[in-house]
């Protein structure tokens, strides 16, 4: 829980109308959305002047959740974005501990807002020191369990409405992997059966998320899944998707979401990695998973200039594809038991 003498600077903060920013990472996911439109649904009703401004676009599998189009992006539209974050009482930053998270192009313009009063709520390991209150917790299964704790502190859970809790369930369900990575705690199904009573439609949630697919996503999954390796001696498989592949099959952002967890699905892998070629970016953008004790946190801030959880993390890679690929292997098979 967040410690109470911050609980109580806050509750002073929010007892009159505030403006206030609401900050997700870049590249948002399903907790990231749905902690921050969750605190979103909740603040409004508090009567502040709420805008989340997000650094980039998200991807279209999250485009249903309610009030997306509220969203406004930083890189896309920086020139009505920055006059909202001069202008702010308050900052909140959901499911990110440090400012470079927001990308390249927005860390620089938040880090120049030292004297704003920064709030932040995540449960990522290694916080910075930017916020003035934190509210970080690495055991907690998700941002939006967060968010959900933090309004019952605030002694303010009968104003969690149908919006707030279909978004803070959205990011339960993606964030534990529909209820099975370890970091599901009895607590968290407390949590959801909670929201449920809220009369979130819960199905046609799993449904928005993990049902609903266009034909050239599928078709791009079967090739990731073509494209798989095994290195089993080391327990380890990867995936790659090169740029080509990805513009043969209309890629949108989003539509890789979860390919990395095929890998982890074959027996005797507790180890697993997708790697994709991003040209206009030029980067290979890395995702993490393991299942265990393998802690694919640590290895992505050693090996590929990122991070994230025990079990899933995420990094980013400069070279060629083939590169990244080769580097990766040989690190495995001297590291990896």
């Amino acid at each position: 829980m967040m410690k109470e003498h911050d609980i109580e600077a806050i509750k002073q903060l929010l007892a009159s109308p505030q403006k206030i920013i609401i900050l997700p990472h870049r590249n948002q996911d399903g907790d990231s959305m749905g902690s921050t439109l969750g605190l979103y649904h909740f603040l409004i009703q508090l009567n502040h002047e709420v805008t989340i401004i997000s650094p980039n676009e998200f991807a279209r599998y999250l485009a249903w959740m309610p009030n997306t189009d509220q969203i406004m992006f930083f890189e896309e539209h920086r020139e009505d974005c920055e006059p909202k974050l001069k202008e702010a009482d308050i900052i909140f930053t959901l499911d990110f501990n440090a400012l470079h998270r927001t990308g390249d192009i927005m860390s620089p313009f938040l880090e120049s807002l030292s004297d704003k009063t920064f709030i932040m709520i995540d449960h990522h390991q290694a916080p910075d020191s930017y916020a003035k209150y934190v509210f970080s917790d690495t055991t907690m299964s998700s941002t939006s369990e967060m968010v959900y704790h933090f309004i019952h502190q605030l002694g303010k859970g009968h104003l969690i409405d149908k919006n707030t809790a279909t978004c803070l369930y959205t990011g339960l369900v993606t964030d534990t992997g529909s209820f099975r990575f370890s970091s599901t705690s009895s607590t968290t199904h407390k949590v959801a059966a909670d929201l449920i009573e809220k009369g979130i439609n819960n199905a046609e949630i799993h449904n928005n998320l993990f049902d609903t697919s266009s034909y050239d996503r599928l078709q791009l999954l079967g090739r990731a899944l073509q494209n798989m390796k095994l290195l089993r001696e080391h327990k380890t498989s990867y995936i790659t998707l090169n740029q080509t592949e990805l513009d043969e099959h209309h890629h949108k952002k989003g539509d890789t979401e979860g390919f990395v967890n095929y890998g982890l699905s074959i027996d005797g892998i507790d180890f697993t990695a997708i790697f994709i070629e991003n040209k206009s970016e030029g980067i290979i953008k890395i995702s993490f998973r393991s299942q265990g004790s393998f802690d694919v946190n640590q290895f992505a801030r050693n090996y590929f200039n990122g991070g994230g959880h025990i079990n899933a993390a995420g990094g980013r890679s400069t070279e060629s594809l083939e590169e990244t690929v080769t580097r990766f292997v040989k690190i495995v098979q001297e590291t990896k038991r």
